[in-house]
């Protein structure tokens, strides 16, 4: 493809963490924040592997400062960014923050358009270690440039900080926002509804090939706790996100989160696969009815992570044959239930997978 991709070592594997727009929108202020560092800790989600704590949008005061500097509301967050910072890093945690690449944020309050390098540096100053940059009011703007400026400012900064370039899959950033940046949106925002996620499941198929270590490809953040979607339908969509090698950013409220949410968000056969350090996203290998058969590479000895995506309201069984898989159908594989966290068998040439209605079952397969 001869495309340019970053490798800084700042993204080796998906970010995980948590992100406040999908469950609090513009409702956020310090203490929500904190508390949901100390829940991110409490809960288990840091030792899981969930490290950035991100505010979006609505943190900012309404005007910059007479330097030009951003200012954060001071009702909101009365004690300033950096003292916020400072104490999620005490939480062993790190710190995201959200701004825009046009005239105004979408929700019409300051943004960093003509302040690139001045946001930056503040950001830094600040402590910063992930910064979300939004599209919105940027009629007429070229994504490829203004991102591009984003990626010199963060880099004359000199500090270590996550660009997530968030355009929405407009103008194909596969394609030029790997060599920018280390993940980008494919598609627009994501709904707690199981439509949603299947829908932008859908726009994923292609872009396999795009994605690896420091540039991931992102179907925006996680719904898992939110909405009316069910146990199954949560535990589909987080396996899903991982069998995509996905950032992984919780968006619910971990402060009041059930013991299913918590169970679903650390399940560490799930999250390992998401984490492999070979960074090959899975791609789509049967697209039939209401199935899907995902299969991604993982680990060094071939094994494969085979998600079996059940989208209809009746349980169904399966056949998936190894070669599809990408395995030598004379291979002798021992076969491993992640959700169940057990070994369900050996098999040569086929699997037969069983999977229930509106929910995805996650085998491990390893050669010999």
């Amino acid at each position: 493809m001869g495309i340019g991709r970053l490798s800084d070592g700042i993204a080796p594997t998906p970010p995980m963490g948590w992100n406040s727009w999908n469950r609090f929108g513009v409702k956020i202020d310090e203490r929500l924040v904190l508390e949901t560092a100390e829940a991110m800790v409490a809960s288990g989600l840091r030792d899981a592997g969930y490290r950035y704590v991100v505010i979006d949008d609505g943190w900012m005061a309404s005007e910059r400062d007479r330097n030009g500097d951003f200012v954060a509301d001071p009702d909101k967050f009365p004690s300033g960014i950096k003292a916020l910072a400072d104490r999620i890093h005490a939480l062993g945690l790190r710190f995201g923050i959200y701004t825009d690449a046009g005239t105004k944020t979408c929700q019409d309050l300051p943004a960093s358009l003509g302040y690139e390098f001045r946001d930056a540096r503040r950001f830094a100053d600040w402590g910063v270690d992930y910064v979300k940059v939004d599209w919105c009011h940027t009629e007429g703007m070229g994504p490829r440039a203004l991102y591009a400026k984003w990626a010199m400012a963060l880099r004359a900064a000199r500090r270590p900080i996550v660009l997530s370039i968030c355009e929405w899959g407009r103008a194909r950033p596969w394609e030029w926002a790997g060599e920018l940046g280390h993940l980008w949106r494919t598609c627009w925002d994501i709904q707690p509804e199981w439509s949603s996620i299947l829908t932008i499941l859908d726009r994923q198929t292609e872009l396999h090939r795009y994605a690896g270590p420091d540039h991931w490809n992102d179907p925006d953040m996680l719904e898992v706790g939110n909405g009316d979607l069910t146990g199954e339908q949560s535990r589909a969509h987080f396996a899903l996100w991982a069998v995509l090698a996905a950032p992984l950013m919780a968006g619910n409220d971990l402060r009041t989160m059930s013991d299913e949410v918590r169970e679903i968000l650390t399940a560490p056969e799930i999250v390992a696969i998401d984490q492999d350090a070979a960074g090959k996203q899975g791609r789509r290998i049967r697209h039939d009815g209401d199935i899907d058969v995902w299969i991604r590479t993982i680990g060094a000895n071939g094994d494969r992570a085979i998600a079996v995506l059940n989208r209809g309201s009746v349980a169904r069984e399966i056949r998936v044959a190894l070669e599809d898989a990408g395995v030598a159908p004379s291979t002798h594989v021992r076969v491993r239930d992640l959700w169940r966290r057990t070994d369900v068998g050996e098999a040569r040439r086929e699997i037969v997978i069983a999977t229930s209605a509106n929910s995805a079952t996650v085998l491990r397969i390893t050669p010999g």
